[in-house]
């Protein structure tokens, strides 16, 4: 696949490829919760019941956006940011499909989000995230996160980080597309 470079753009969160990639990401965080937890994975009712209580409406404009991050032109990651007041941002739904994972897409997506944040005004991210997603909780540390107070009560909320966002962007560049109006 020499060549192939991964694209971001905004896309609608109920777009049908940001729908399968939010369920896809759903099917294996949850998954994993299950299994490690419980020894089972997610129930096919409790699934559908979940994904549909998170429908992604905060990742709209004027005070959201979701990325799409496309391999080669398919749909392959996700990254959602959301104001949650004039300077704070929150990183969310960071997502790459497992054939490409190891390919700078998640580097690259959380780059664009950060864009995306300093675009809406933020000056500064926060994420949280869970004690099981140890690959999350690597990258986020590799791009400068650093581990803070709680911010939510989030009840899978196990670390949350955070992360100033002076200066320009990283190697993702600007995100086309992306403004605090939509």
């Amino acid at each position: 696949m020499p060549g192939m470079t991964w694209t971001i753009a905004p896309e609608p969160y109920d777009s049908p490829a940001a729908t399968a990639l939010w369920r896809a990401y759903y099917t294996e965080v949850s998954d994993r919760w299950y299994l490690l937890r419980e020894g089972r994975r997610t129930g096919a009712e409790e699934l559908e019941r979940e994904i549909a209580r998170e429908s992604g409406a905060e990742l709209a404009p004027p005070r959201g956006v979701l990325l799409v991050g496309r391999w080669g032109g398919e749909p392959a990651g996700t990254a959602g940011v959301r104001l949650l007041d004039a300077g704070t941002a929150e990183l969310t739904r960071v997502y790459v499909a497992r054939g490409l994972r190891g390919r700078g897409g998640a580097a690259a997506l959380v780059g664009a989000a950060e864009e995306a944040a300093r675009g809406f005004g933020a000056g500064r991210m926060v994420l949280d995230t869970r004690g099981d997603l140890v690959e999350a909780r690597a990258l986020y540390a590799r791009l400068g996160y650093r581990e803070t107070e709680a911010y939510n009560d989030s009840p899978y909320a196990e670390h949350w980080f955070a992360k100033p966002l002076g200066g320009r962007a990283g190697r993702a560049g600007r995100v086309e597309g992306v403004s605090p109006t939509g």
